[in-house]
């Protein structure tokens, strides 16, 4: 809305408001004086209180300006808007009365009139408002004349969730002009079954509900599912249920995320579920006040940017506030594609873009001396497992040497803190890509105990990420879709999986721990990622989520481990002690302190590596991990000391 038309409504407002009080002071003459309701009478009561009529006026517009209850948005009006107006009125009568009886006590109006006049005045402004709020809600003006209008052919919307939460979702959705028809409520709220809520019945369950869907797809009728919250999930309807309602077109849907709405204004009220939401377990809440203090106002430079978790993190530190934000990608496409949703999504933030490879320690030093970023999060990274077997030269320029140059560069711009995104598959890595991830994760920690910076480091380390560049759901995804088979390389390979937005947020949280306290450990920040989930279930779940049965419809064929992988990934290495040190996170310290990554190891992996000799480069990657982890022989090291992670 303009600034002229918001002037023009608000106007209209004052000007009702006017109207109604000196209609009510006029009213309130003509009733005390107890005549009959005709013109004539009328004509004589405003005659003789048109004067009280406009100091009432003025008066109650006085307070509303007082108290801002002009502001009140009468469209949205709620329960909570009416004690501000019944307060104004209550408080302007009393003045009224005060100012009357002091100036000529009460000699011009019946004493009766200043008990009347509240109550008309609050009648008649409390109808008005209710006429207003009818005319932008569907639902209550069918529930007052169901007669009205054309006949409704909205979709019909199944709704999932705590009972509040629905009861705010039906005035949002009454309001959105979006084109759905609430036609049944399913809720773990005790005692709300066989109920109404705003018209709508609230079923018996899950199964009540896919009844109903079921019934409206037998007819060819469109219809839709909404999850509002984690109190029912979609896991709890069954992905075999939830398939068979995706292949029969029913919309899967839920509210979006405070990080999807972004900047914009007129966000849908809900958007469709991806398959990898579906999948994941239900995500861990954490508050975002101490997100909010760790990057609100700041200026942050994200490496990887144009990448699955680094785009993630630019939007959600765009949604906490950040004041200046730094993408770095030497991908095209990529840092394009995640520019211009920021431009689109936030486009008041200030940002800027640079094309550079993490490799080229003079660009970063250019980018980071100019934009002086006070947060830097490191996400850029070679992360395909087979991929980097055959190529560890590759891996070591970007993974190592990489992540060396971005904390050189963050120490010389005196960033206050950077946080080096890292992976499950550093834990005692056999493979190349897991390898070269932990000598980065020892470059960092060598950054931390050095001497001469002012830069706080971080590492935060989590497992397989749904959705993720390096995730195995998109290629079973298209196996699926090509018909099959879907392939997997051992029936018993498992494996920790998060939503990106999950992990995102859990970075966030273990870098505002440690940003929170400057004096504490130094380590590795590991995330809960629940339990580890077998692959082949993961596969069934997903060919399931497709309406098909797996090993008829489509089938699973085992290829056979791959080179440098794992049956089995941990997040604590046999050299670490780990201890819980927040909600969902735990603290990681070497037992013995190894070598240390000195700038001498890193330009030794750097010539060899650049030299191209795959051969001599992965010897060296592993000769260095030795030296770094300290491991101890089996017969003597003890596992891991982890303690276990339990929910709140």
């Amino acid at each position: 809305m303009s600034i002229a038309s918001a002037f023009f409504v608000r106007t209209l407002k004052v000007a009702a408001r006017a109207g109604i009080r000196m209609a009510a002071v006029i009213g309130g003459y003509l009733v005390a004086s107890g005549h009959a309701v005709t013109f004539s009478a009328l004509l004589n009561s405003t005659e003789a209180a048109w004067p009280h009529a406009v100091a009432f006026a003025v008066l109650g517009f006085g307070l509303d300006l007082f108290f801002r209850t002009d502001r009140a948005l009468w469209r949205y009006v709620s329960i909570v808007d009416v004690g501000p107006i019944v307060r104004t009125s209550v408080l302007s009568a009393g003045i009224f009365l005060a100012f009357n009886f002091f100036l000529e006590r009460g000699a011009s109006l019946p004493r009766s009139t200043l008990l009347i006049v509240p109550v008309l005045d609050i009648g008649m402004t409390l109808a008005l408002v209710l006429l207003r709020r009818i005319v932008h809600d569907k639902e209550a003006l069918r529930a007052i004349a169901p007669f009205v209008g054309a006949r409704d052919d909205s979709m019909p919307l199944i709704i999932v969730g705590g009972m509040d939460r629905v009861e705010t979702f039906l005035r949002e959705l009454a309001r959105s002009g979006e084109k759905y028809r609430p036609a049944g409520i399913v809720t773990d709220t005790a005692g709300a079954a066989m109920r109404e809520l705003r018209g709508v019945k609230v079923l018996s369950g899950v199964k009540a509900a896919a009844d109903i869907l079921d019934d409206l797809t037998d007819h060819d009728i469109e219809a839709a599912i909404v999850f509002l919250d984690d109190s029912l999930a979609p896991a709890d309807f069954g992905v075999e249920r939830l398939g068979q309602l995706r292949t029969r077109g029913v919309h899967l849907l839920r509210v979006p995320s405070l990080v999807e709405v972004g900047g914009g204004t007129d966000e849908p009220v809900m958007r469709r579920f991806e398959l990898e939401e579906l999948l994941a377990r239900p995500p861990v809440r954490l508050a975002d006040g101490p997100l909010r203090a760790l990057v609100a106002g700041k200026r942050v430079l994200v490496t990887g940017a144009g990448g699955s978790i680094g785009s993630e993190i630019c939007r959600q530190v765009a949604s906490l506030g950040c004041g200046h934000l730094v993408l770095i990608d030497n991908s095209e496409f990529g840092l394009f594609k995640i520019d211009q949703e920021i431009e689109t999504r936030w486009p008041t933030l200030s940002r800027r873009e640079y094309l550079y490879d993490v490799r080229n320690k003079a660009l970063l030093y250019e980018a980071f001396g100019g934009e002086r970023p006070d947060v830097v999060f490191h996400a850029a990274a070679l992360k395909h497992v087979p991929m980097m077997e055959k190529h560890p030269c590759e891996s070591v320029l970007t993974n190592v040497v990489g992540t060396w140059n971005v904390a050189e560069a963050a120490n010389a711009a005196g960033v206050k803190h950077m946080v080096f995104i890292s992976t499950d598959k550093a834990v005692d890595p056999p493979n190349v890509m897991g390898a070269t991830k932990r000598l980065a994760e020892a470059v960092v920690r060598a950054q931390q105990t050095g001497d001469g910076g002012h830069t706080r480091f971080s590492v935060v380390r989590f497992g397989n990420v749904l959705g993720s560049a390096g995730s195995v759901v998109p290629t079973f995804r298209a196996q699926i879709e090509r018909g099959g088979p879907v392939t997997l390389t051992h029936p018993d390979i498992e494996r920790y999986f998060m939503t990106i937005p999950e992990a995102v947020q859990l970075v966030l949280h273990a870098t505002a721990h440690s940003a929170e306290q400057p004096d504490g450990p130094l380590g590795v920040f590991v995330l809960d990622m629940g339990k580890p989930v077998k692959i082949l279930d993961l596969a069934r779940q997903l060919i399931g989520l497709y309406g098909k049965v797996p090993g008829k419809d489509v089938e699973i064929e085992v290829t056979g481990l791959r080179p440098g992988e794992k049956l089995f990934e941990e997040l604590v290495d046999s050299s670490e002690v780990a201890e819980m040190c927040g909600q969902s996170l735990m603290c990681v310290t070497d037992r013995i302190q190894g070598a240390r990554m000195t700038e001498q190891t890193v330009q030794k992996l750097e010539r060899v590596a650049r030299a191209g000799d795959n051969l001599a480069t992965r010897s060296l990657i592993f000769e260095v991990l030795a030296s770094v982890r300290t491991v101890m022989p089996d017969g003597d090291r003890p596992g891991a000391d982890v303690v276990s992670i339990k929910r709140a």
